[in-house]
């Protein structure tokens, strides 16, 4: 039987998994302080056991996307705030390459926030 965190990447297309599953690898080798749970019943990653970002589907663009948590502290062009308060989100287009020097830098920053302390959880 399948976790439900396995099951989550298996329910879309062949793209938008494949697409899923490499920024999951992706993310999870990105520093070994990162980990993966089920929370929210979506993908969660957490960096030293606090939110760093997750994935989900966008209503809208039909695109998955990666939620940044604390987001909003972030300034780079192809975050979207939409109608968050903390997060910003990274959409991805799975029929395309996949930007992984944009991603790589917003991670990096997001990872500096957790690292400098200055985000806080409540």
């Amino acid at each position: 039987m399948l976790r439900p965190i396995d099951e989550f990447f298996l329910q879309h297309d062949e793209q938008t998994n494949s697409c899923l599953q490499f920024l999951r690898e992706y993310i999870l080798g990105f520093d070994e302080n990162i980990s993966e749970a089920w929370k929210y019943q979506l993908p969660f990653y957490y960096y030293n056991n606090k939110p760093f970002c997750y994935f989900w589907i966008h209503k809208k663009f039909k695109q998955p996307y990666i939620g940044i948590e604390n987001g909003g502290l972030l300034d780079h062009s192809q975050l979207l705030r939409e109608n968050r308060v903390k997060m910003k989100i990274l959409l991805v287009d799975p029929t395309k390459d996949i930007e992984l020097e944009t991603i790589g830098t917003i991670l990096r920053d997001s990872l500096s926030l957790h690292k400098d302390k200055n985000i806080t959880r409540g």
